[in-house]
């Protein structure tokens, strides 16, 4: 085993540990990149901002409940509304119970819904919950690097795992299409806008990272116990070669890796709804009915032809299509209204002109 004594002992296990938090940074960006794109499409799409707040209330009492079940605290009440959510314990507990409930309410959003995901991608994809450690930092794995490139190399192939099934998924699979639509469910509602009758304090990366902060600092002793119990298992792993210490961390990477994949998938619906905003009419219709009829005639002429990759290429296919009419849309939109405007100022300056003669003569 290479690595010095300090590293192996002291700064390796926290490899794993700053791995998931940058990860967590990230899904917080996207997060407050979603809710401004929410925000452009507020005025025109209300229901569908109020049913992403829904979502988000709705997994944050969730989350919630679970905290006070986990402590054996009960649920006396459940309440929640697309503007409010409440959750009261059946037993009030103090202590490391209360801390737990709140770490649930707090942490739980960004993790627990995205593991129901996991757990369905257990059965859709092989090996998805694998260890991989590259051959050459072998002899270094228990080094702080050495954990940290093994973390990685295991984002990594889940990542690549996952979107190679998303860019091969068949949306005529009512199992496939039913994961695409919690996934969707996921990234609109990881966390809530907030949209409410009203005014509350607004929901940002700095609302989130201030709970987390008060949540660290008002019991710091638990922080500290938890470390050292992270501490412990890394050291029974280094102990016995086991590879359990980084897996565990791995999976709590995977959890972000899929809520960041979702939230980029909402990016994109988002965005689409933005574009078909500026069409008119029935025009506004055509890129969601090109997104459909693309998809269903490519898949029928590869039924009649078979090919590997026919469901790849029909995704490829939906959505090229759909961003060239779309875009072609918009700019034949845009012509039309630049060529009614200037035939109404034509015609303006022709009613001045007309109006100025006749007070001349006058």
């Amino acid at each position: 085993m290479e690595g010095s004594t300090i590293d192996i002992v002291l700064f390796a296990p926290l490899a794993p540990i700053l791995g998931v938090i940058l990860f967590w940074f990230l899904k917080l960006l996207f997060i407050e990149s979603q809710k401004y794109f929410l925000h452009k499409i507020r005025p025109k799409h209300e229901p569908l901002c109020r049913f992403t707040n829904f979502l988000g209330i709705l997994f944050q009492s969730i989350c919630h409940a679970l905290g006070f079940t986990v402590t054996k605290s009960g649920i006396s009440d459940f309440y929640i509304s697309v503007n409010y959510g409440r959750v009261a314990p059946k037993k009030e507990k103090r202590g490391i119970f209360e801390w737990v409930a709140n770490a649930f309410l707090f942490l739980g959003p960004f993790f627990i819904p995205a593991f129901l995901l996991f757990f369905c991608l257990i059965f859709l994809l092989p090996d998805v919950f694998s260890m991989n450690i590259p051959l050459n930092i072998e002899p270094i794995k228990y080094t702080f690097g050495g954990q940290f490139l093994t973390f990685g190399t295991n984002l990594y192939v889940f990542a690549e795992k996952l979107l190679g099934f998303l860019t091969s998924i068949d949306f005529l699979n009512p199992i496939h299409f039913g994961f695409f639509i919690l996934l969707i469910f996921l990234g609109l509602g990881i966390r809530p806008s907030h949209i409410g009758e009203k005014k509350v304090d607004k929901i940002d990366i700095i609302y989130d990272l201030r709970n987390v902060w008060n949540l660290i600092t008002h019991k710091p002793l638990y922080i500290i116990l938890l470390i050292l119990f992270s501490y412990n298992i890394y050291y029974v792993c280094l102990l016995f070669n086991l590879n359990f210490y980084v897996m565990l961390f791995s999976l709590f990477g995977y959890l972000s890796i899929i809520s960041i994949v979702a939230l980029l998938i909402t990016h994109l619906i988002i965005n689409l709804i933005r574009a078909t905003d500026l069409l008119e009419g029935f025009r506004k219709y055509i890129p969601y009915l090109t997104l459909i009829f693309s998809y269903v005639i490519m898949r029928t002429i590869f039924f009649f032809i078979p090919f590997n990759y026919d469901k790849g290429v029909s995704i490829i296919v939906m959505f090229f299509t759909t961003l060239t009419v779309t875009f072609y849309l918009i700019s034949r939109d845009d012509k039309f209204k630049t060529q009614l405007n200037i035939k109404e100022k034509k015609k303006k300056d022709k009613e001045e002109k007309d109006g100025k003669r006749g007070t001349d003569k006058k």
